[in-house]
């Protein structure tokens, strides 16, 4: 991506060094499966955090991380990784702010980004690293420990600036769904749905948010010539190796479709890919999709 000169957003909290206390760790499955599996889940945790506690399924598998009272000092690498998110970040307010005034007639919001590293505390309650990037809408700030891009190249042999602003792009997609009101509708109806019911929900909400993170990309370019060649790949690379039936397949060998919750490979290229083409925001009722249609 061409980033030079490009400005850095303001709306950020740098926590890294910070500690959130004795953390809940990562689903109990089981080793680097478990952080696999927690990749790119890129829901909102208000959801997801409350469901994981209120199932049992958090366990403390980090054994708490607490402040050792020494001063945390980021790596060149890391701090390049901080401006480029805070970079994209900003490239998110400009063209959202442009959307929602031109097509929508009303006043964008942008949400905050929280830097960490480790563990973290949202208003969606405590998370560690091994859950991935994910938002909150009860504080609309969305999460992330730059390390996981590079858990990204190394387990899941996605990389590229143009693939880590996707996952940027695709919590941002969910603040998206917040201010439009579709996140809470959501939420309310899997609330009142079985299991797989909500699921299901689940995965509209996901595609949905791809979608939008298509849709930041075509006009980010459109405004900045962003993208490069090779960029579109990066982003379609990694949208294919976080598909659910990927995932699965990777971890435990076969495909459960009932237990999907935010879509197969072929499904988050596909929302990604028309958000990017077309730019139509029009095009993103994931909701009035039959299940073949998705």
């Amino acid at each position: 991506m061409r980033l030079d000169g490009r400005r850095t957003s303001s709306n950020v909290e740098d926590r890294r060094g910070m500690s959130a206390g004795k953390m809940a760790g990562g689903l109990g499955i089981g080793g680097i499966v478990v952080v696999i599996l927690m990749m790119l889940c890129g829901r909102d945790s208000s959801g997801l955090l409350g469901s994981l506690v209120q199932s049992g399924a958090i366990e403390d598998i980090l054994g708490g991380i607490t402040s050792n009272g020494q001063q945390y000092t980021p790596t060149a690498e890391e701090e390049e990784l901080a401006k480029f998110s805070m970079q994209i970040l900003a490239g998110t307010e400009d063209v959202w702010s442009q959307i929602f005034e031109k097509q929508l007639g009303r006043e964008y919001t942008p949400p905050t980004l929280v830097l960490f590293t480790n563990s973290v505390s949202s208003a969606c309650g405590n998370a560690t690293s091994a859950v991935g990037p994910f938002y909150c809408s009860a504080d609309q700030k969305l999460y992330i420990d730059l390390s996981f891009f590079t858990s990204m190249k190394q387990q899941l042999g996605a990389d590229g600036d143009f693939a880590y602003a996707y996952v940027i792009a695709h919590e941002v997609g969910h603040h998206v769904e917040n201010l439009l009101g579709t996140l809470g509708q959501v939420h309310q109806k899997m609330s009142q749905s079985d299991k797989t019911t909500a699921n299901r929900w689940s995965v509209r909400l996901e595609l949905q948010a791809d979608f939008y993170a298509g849709i930041w990309g075509h006009y980010d370019n459109k405004m900045f010539r962003s993208l490069e060649i090779g960029d579109v790949e990066e982003a379609i690379r990694c949208s294919e190796v976080i598909g659910d039936d990927y995932l699965q397949k990777k971890a435990q060998g076969r495909a459960v479709p009932d237990s999907f919750t935010h879509g197969t490979s072929k499904q988050r290229t596909k929302w990604l890919t028309l958000g990017l083409q077309t730019g139509d925001l029009s095009k993103g009722n994931t909701y009035a999709c039959s299940d073949y249609e998705l």
